[in-house]
């Protein structure tokens, strides 16, 4: 059995929709944070409406990313990845794992931590802005300062991804252009290995 040169299919699909879904979010994010800002000192001719909308509509592709970001998990865990190309150094593989498993980490724990947030409010969450659709809450603290800590660490989360994307966007491109190593082809099926 010769041994795997790029990613299944479906480790590909999961990989770029979880990864445009991420992305996305940290940036509707911050649009829905400012919304509530306008709607709350009226700074904006914003409704009510429309910011509940953009906090549902958040939440809910929050729990698609959970989801999937689950799921992904349990195909890497049951599927060899590809074997990494020659010459490459032994503290760049160690530094690819390391921030292959902090994705994991961002991409369940963000979500886990929104859900937690959202469950420090009175506001239900309706998935898919459907009022019979609702989030369930998770037993913890009403508490407003629980509430400002866990929504701090959900934003300062997202600087983390887009700083850990960043990261892997500028080593892919090195590995494609610099060391023409083929690493890129593995993710990405029109690139020859």
């Amino acid at each position: 059995m010769t041994e795997a040169t790029r990613y299944t299919t479906v480790a590909i699909v999961l990989h770029w929709v979880i990864g445009i879904l991420l992305i996305s979010m940290v940036f509707y994010g911050w649009y829905m944070e400012d919304l509530g800002h306008a709607l709350r000192d009226g700074s904006g001719d914003v409704s009510l409406a429309e910011v509940q909308f953009a906090y549902n509509a958040h939440k809910t592709v929050g729990m698609l990313v959970l989801l999937l970001s689950f799921g992904r998990l349990a195909w890497r865990l049951m599927h060899k990845t590809p074997s990494m190309p020659a010459g490459m150094k032994s503290w760049e593989e160690m530094v690819a794992k390391a921030t292959h498993w902090a994705f994991y980490g961002l991409m369940i724990g963000l979500p886990l931590v929104g859900w937690v947030a959202a469950s420090t409010t009175e506001l239900p969450t309706m998935l898919f802005n459907n009022p019979d659709l609702i989030l369930p809450r998770l037993p913890v603290s009403q508490d407003h300062d629980f509430h400002e800590l866990v929504g701090n660490i959900h934003g300062k989360g997202a600087w983390v991804l887009l700083v850990l994307v960043g990261l892997h966007f500028a080593a892919a491109i090195k590995h494609q252009f610099i060391d023409k190593d083929g690493l890129m082809a593995r993710m990405l099926p029109f690139l020859k290995g």
